[in-house]
């Protein structure tokens, strides 16, 4: 199958004017694209069990990992080990779009510090 934003199987909003189209859901891996806004940032999470991978398609993100901070361009990625807590700021001028690329899949297993998990 061909994936593209028109044949995702669900397109979803989040944190407010942020976006993203799913395109593989499974329990061993989920592949999702997400566009973010200048000016928005996600709340610090971490995962027990996936591992995730962020690959800038356009702009330029800043990744906080275990409180370092961390600038990835475009045709650049990262990878995020499950437990490490992190999070992703667009703090540029224009909307920041990536690949997010989770195994095992990260639904269910997200969670902010602090929290009785």
């Amino acid at each position: 199958m061909i994936y593209s934003k028109q044949t995702a199987l669900h397109h979803y909003s989040w944190g407010g004017n942020c976006e993203g189209w799913e395109y593989i859901e499974s329990q061993s891996l989920s592949v999702k694209e997400e566009r973010m806004p200048p000016g928005t940032s996600e709340k610090t999470h971490f995962h027990k069990t996936a591992q995730q991978f962020f690959f800038i398609l356009k702009g330029e993100a800043s990744i906080e990992i275990e409180g370092e901070l961390f600038t990835v361009k475009a045709k650049e990625g990262i990878h995020i080990l499950n437990g490490q807590k992190h999070r992703i700021l667009n703090k540029g001028m224009e909307d920041l779009e990536f690949l997010l690329t989770s195994t095992p899949s990260s639904k269910g297993d997200r969670y902010e510090p602090g929290e009785n998990s």
